[in-house]
C-alpha cells in the first residue's frame, strides 16, 4: 500500500512540473511565435502592361510574383498563409486609367501594392488611391525626383533610386566616353522632365556643350519634326531620355535613317532588347545606364529567375522581386496580414540590423522573423532605404557591342 501511494504522488509531482513548465513556455513566447490562422492573402501588382514600356513590364512582374511564390511555398509564412497576386495595367502613362486600375485593386481587397512603375502615374496612384486607403506602394521602378517630397503619410517606398542621382550618373558616363556635345529629347512627363533637369546641368558642369533640349509627346505616329529639330541643333550624341516601345525608340530610328546621329545615350527607360532588336549594331556605339548591381544578390538572382524561366536581364527585374519580398518579410515582421503591418514593418525588414537575406532565402527570412529574430534584407539589388523609404541604390553602366546590351561596371 505504502509502495502504490508513494508512486501517486511521484506521477502527481511529475504533472504538476509538466504543467508549471507548460505555463512558463507560453507566457513567455514573443508575439510572433504565437499560432496565426493560415489564409489567402492578396496582393496587388500594377505595372504597365500596356504603353510606352510594355516590352519590360513581363519580367518585372513575374520577379514579383517569384518572390510572392516563395513565400507561399515555404509554408513558413503566418502559420501556412499563402500570396494571391492580382495583375493591374497603368499603362504607365494615362494617369486616369492607372487610378481606376489600382482603385479595383483596392476593392478587392490587396494588402498591398507592388508598383506602380513610372513616375507620373505611380505619384497619381498613391496621392489618389494608396495614400486615402492607408496601402503601403513599393515601386520597383519610379524614380523621378519629385518623389523624394511626395505626402504619402509614410506609405510609398521604392527599391530603385532618385533620378536625382540617375542623372548626375549618367552624364558621369557620357564625359568619360568623350562626348564633347548633345542633344537632349526628353519624354513630357515627370520622369523625362525631372531626369533631363539633373543631366543637362550634371554635363554642362563637365563642360560638355548641350545644343538643344527638346520636350516629346509620348503615342504621336511620327517624329520627324522632333528629329529634324534636334538634327539642325546637332552634337556628338544625342540622349534620349524616354521609354524605348513608343517615342524614344521611333526618334532613333528617324536619327539612324536621316544620319542625324548614330551615337545615343540611354536612361534606363530607353533600355531593353526590344530597342536593340530592332536596331542591332546600328547602336553599337550607345550607352547608357540604369538602376541595379553587379553585387553577391544580383548573381544569386540571376540563377534563381532562370531556374524560374525567368530573363533577369532587363531592367527592374531585380528591384521587382525585392519590392515583392519586402511586402512579404513586412507581415511576417509583424505577425499579421493586414495594411498596417505593411507600413509598421517594412524600414525594420529592409536595413540593418539582421541576419543579410539574399534570393532564394524567404523561407529562411520568415523562419527567422517568426522566432523573433532580425532580418536585414539585401535582396537582388543590394536594398538599403533612405530615411523617406527610397534605394540609395547603385547603377549599372551599360554599352551595346555586337548589336547586344552588355553591362560594363556598376556605378
Amino acid at each position: 500500500m505504502a509502495e502504490t501511494k508513494n508512486k501517486n504522488i511521484g506521477i502527481m509531482i511529475a504533472i504538476a512540473i509538466i504543467v508549471i513548465a507548460a505555463i512558463v513556455y507560453f507566457t513567455q513566447q514573443k508575439p510572433t511565435d504565437k499560432v496565426v490562422e493560415k489564409e489567402e492573402i492578396k496582393m496587388g501588382i500594377i505595372l504597365g502592361f500596356t504603353g510606352p514600356i510594355e516590352s519590360l513590364t513581363p519580367a518585372m512582374a513575374a520577379s514579383a510574383e517569384l518572390a510572392f511564390k516563395e513565400a507561399s511555398d515555404s509554408g513558413s509564412l503566418l502559420g501556412g498563409s499563402t500570396i494571391k497576386a492580382e495583375r493591374a495595367d497603368s499603362t504607365c502613362v494615362d494617369s486616369a486609367a492607372a487610378t481606376a486600375a489600382a482603385e479595383g485593386l483596392v476593392s478587392g481587397g490587396v494588402v498591398a501594392i507592388m508598383g506602380a512603375d513610372c513616375s507620373g502615374v505611380t505619384g497619381a496612384i498613391a496621392t489618389n488611391v494608396a495614400v486615402p486607403n492607408g496601402i503601403v506602394m513599393i515601386s520597383p521602378s519610379a524614380t523621378s525626383p519629385g518623389l523624394t517630397d511626395l505626402k504619402d503619410n509614410g506609405l510609398f517606398f521604392r527599391t530603385a533610386p532618385s533620378d536625382a542621382r540617375g542623372g548626375q550618373v549618367l552624364a558621369d558616363i557620357t564625359k568619360d566616353r568623350g562626348v564633347k556635345s548633345i542633344a537632349v529629347t526628353h519624354t513630357n512627363n515627370d520622369y523625362g522632365k525631372g531626369l533631363a533637369d539633373v543631366y543637362v546641368s550634371a554635363v554642362k558642369s563637365h563642360g560638355i556643350n548641350v545644343t538643344t533640349v527638346t520636350a516629346h509627346e509620348e503615342g504621336k505616329a511620327d517624329y520627324g519634326a522632333e528629329v529634324a529639330t534636334l538634327a539642325a541643333a546637332g552634337g556628338d550624341a544625342l540622349a534620349v531620355l524616354g521609354y524605348l516601345d513608343q517615342a524614344g525608340g521611333s526618334i532613333i530610328g528617324g536619327s539612324i535613317d536621316s544620319g542625324a546621329f548614330d551615337v545615343f545615350v540611354l536612361s534606363d527607360g530607353m533600355i531593353g532588347d526590344s530597342l536593340t532588336d530592332r536596331f542591332g549594331n546600328d547602336l553599337n556605339k550607345s550607352f547608357g545606364s540604369l538602376p541595379g548591381s553587379m553585387g553577391k544578390g544580383a548573381s544569386i538572382f540571376k540563377n534563381v529567375a532562370s531556374t524560374a524561366g525567368i530573363d533577369s536581364s532587363g531592367p527592374y527585374t531585380s528591384e521587382s522581386y525585392d519590392a515583392a519580398a519586402l511586402i512579404v518579410l513586412a507581415m511576417q515582421a509583424g505577425g499579421k496580414a493586414d495594411k498596417a503591418t505593411v507600413q509598421a514593418n517594412v524600414m525594420s525588414v529592409a536595413n540593418a540590423p539582421g541576419e543579410k537575406i539574399y534570393p532564394g532565402e524567404l523561407k529562411k527570412a520568415l523562419d527567422l522573423l517568426a522566432s523573433g529574430k532580425a532580418v536585414n534584407y539585401e535582396g537582388a539589388s543590394s536594398v538599403e532605404f533612405t530615411d523617406v523609404g527610397e534605394a540609395s541604390g547603385a547603377f549599372i553602366e551599360k554599352e551595346i557591342k555586337g548589336g547586344k546590351f552588355k553591362d560594363k561596371k556598376q556605378r
